[in-house]
């Protein structure tokens, strides 16, 4: 690299980050804001104006071309926009979610919020990757600040145990992750995704170096995503942390981990010879999450162990190894984020236990829908777009993973998949069944009665659950174009499909 030229390059190439830099600039300034105006109520708007202007621009580059900036260190265009908008449409839905529910908590610190928008940051960084160290920075920048997150509420035990235990796991992924970039790098001299594919692997122990550093960064990712057997963090994670904030790990994190993954799978190892380890991990990722969902009162543990399960279905859709499998993946990760958001955020409104939910039944809400209808109607529809009912987006998104690999030879694999939502059909519906057909009375000699101030549901908030289950129905039956506009991004890539 000639570094005479490197300054004049890095500005030029800053337009392509607009959303990076505003996002991390109007991070900084809330951070400032705070220090002079402590808790001002004017900080979570500001991240909302960056977000909404951030997602408009990453909206205008859908169709732009595929290339690469900051000496291809990362990448810019169509599928990157892509992500990008998905990662800051659930951060803006998070912060409006968030307000009133901070709130109520009397937690409403106004660095929270600044670290929602470098948790963006890293993960804008994450999904438009081009390089490992540009993977690494990403990661650690959205992980550090989850971390922060999770247990800022420091006074409830539940929370501080979470963000421990978030944290220690999370440092031991980033072990294998590190030690995998370490081997993969041996083995081809190069941190770049597209040269370690065109890397000779000319000998036996090099293969092997590369493939087992692989093996490890996959662990790394698998860890990210909440996929089996890496999972055990997430029920006691997501049950323990701010239920907004458990929203938006449980959908921006997937969306920006599964992005970098795709990124390597398609650039850096095109081949086929991971397909069925992934499809493994893909089974023990579905039934796993689906039968422990089955045992659980605890709504967000519930929806813990359901993040589970959708990380395999997004995994069937990968172990295709095609264009298909790659796009409805994509797709996939839309509906999923537009559905957990909204489930997460109406718990948030219905949340009395005054510790995040961590103590909150299921059973507790029986008749809840009667009193709160707008929110009973969208939490039905969010459970239905989980379970895959048509003509919700839920059902297009598993199709659209599970057609490719049936495509692929991986027939057996979407079989299980099948049978699987057809058994997450029993706890969504039961969250449905109590919210609108269970009555208080039946429930309140064996549950402990909710108390009578749930948190005030603002109109930013409340619209913001109408939005998510009207775009569930448009997803639903005008998938067309969505689905095209991901196929295109991989349209001149060359790949490997399935034998």
């Amino acid at each position: 690299m000639d570094l005479s030229t490197a300054f004049p390059t890095l500005v030029t190439d800053l337009p392509a980050a607009f959303s990076m830099s505003v996002v991390g600039l109007v991070g900084l300034a809330m951070i400032v804001l705070d220090a002079f105006r402590n808790d001002h109520p004017a900080i979570p708007w500001l991240g909302v104006a960056a977000l909404g202007v951030s997602a408009a621009w990453e909206a205008t580059h859908l169709g732009a071309p595929q290339s690469t900036v900051f000496f291809e260190t990362l990448r810019t265009g169509g599928f990157v926009a892509f992500i990008n908008l998905i990662i800051l449409l659930t951060g803006l839905a998070t912060i409006l979610l968030s307000v009133p529910y901070l709130n109520q908590l009397r937690y409403d610190y106004g660095e929270v919020y600044a670290l929602i928008m470098f948790s963006t940051v890293g993960m804008i960084m994450l999904g438009s990757a081009n390089n490992m160290v540009s993977i690494f920075l990403g990661l650690e920048t959205m992980s550090v600040c989850l971390y922060v997150l999770t247990g800022f509420i420091r006074e409830d035990e539940g929370a501080v145990e979470s963000a421990l235990k978030y944290f220690l796991l999370g440092a031991f992924s980033t072990g294998f992750f590190l030690y995998g970039i370490a081997l993969m790098y041996g083995a081809t001299g190069t941190m770049a995704l597209p040269a370690m594919a065109a890397a000779e692997l000319g000998t036996l122990s090099t293969r092997l170096l590369f493939w087992g550093g692989f093996a490890l960064f996959l662990v790394g990712f698998f860890f990210k995503v909440s996929a089996a057997p890496f999972h055990m963090w997430t029920p006691d994670v997501y049950q323990g942390a701010p239920t907004p904030l458990t929203g938006y790990m449980s959908t921006a994190t997937k969306a920006a981990a599964f992005a970098a993954l795709i990124l390597v799978l398609v650039h850096a190892v095109p081949g086929g010879e991971w397909q069925l380890s992934v499809a493994a991990v893909a089974v023990l990722t579905m039934v796993i999450g689906n039968v422990m969902a089955l045992a659980q009162t605890n709504v967000k543990r519930l929806l813990a162990y359901s993040s589970i399960a959708h990380a395999g279905y997004v995994l069937v859709g990968l172990s295709a190894g095609t264009s298909a499998g790659y796009a409805g993946a994509l797709f996939y990760l839309l509906v999923y984020a537009v559905m957990n958001i909204g489930a997460f955020g109406v718990m948030s409104m219905l949340e009395w236990d005054g510790k995040e939910g961590r103590e909150q039944t299921l059973s507790s809400l029986a008749g809840i829908a009667n009193d709160r209808p707008v929110l009973g109607s969208t939490m039905g529809i969010f459970m239905l777009s989980l379970i895959g009912f048509p003509p919700l987006g839920g059902f297009a998104g598993k199709y659209f993973v599970f057609a490719p690999a049936v495509d692929a030879g991986l027939t057996w694999l979407v079989v299980i998949g099948v049978l699987m939502s057809a058994l997450s059909a029993y706890y969504y519906l039961r969250v449905v069944y109590v919210f609108w057909m269970q009555s208080a009375d039946d429930v309140e000699a064996t549950d402990p009665v909710r108390a009578a101030a749930f948190p005030r549901a603002t109109v930013a908030a409340t619209g913001t659950l109408v939005v998510c289950a009207v775009a569930l129905v448009v997803l639903g039956v005008f998938f067309g174009g969505v689905l095209e506009t991901t196929l295109g991004f991989f349209e001149s890539t060359a790949m490997a499909t399935a034998p």
